[in-house]
């Protein structure tokens, strides 16, 4: 991916969501709606280049410090859909 590349949710962002993510978030946050990622995007980011989420507990994967960049880089660009 270049620097200049716009990332969008659907192709960038969204699947990087598990469903058990978006069935465990959604009391909070709708992790398969492009707003509510946006709107929480620093929540999330800070959860996930943390270690925090996905908790341990779940058996999911942490995510990589490339998928952390790149969910930073999709909300500095403005959160395309």
């Amino acid at each position: 991916m270049s620097a200049s590349a716009t990332l969008s949710f659907a192709k960038d962002i969204r699947p990087m969501f598990t469903d058990m993510d978006v069935d465990h978030m959604k009391k909070a946050m709708d992790l398969s709606d492009r707003d509510s990622v946006f709107q929480h995007a620093q929540a999330i980011y800070k959860s996930v280049s943390s270690g925090s989420m996905p908790p341990k507990s779940c058996g999911e994967a942490r995510w990589t410090p490339e998928m952390c960049a790149k969910l930073k880089t999709w909300q500095e660009q403005g959160g395309q859909p």
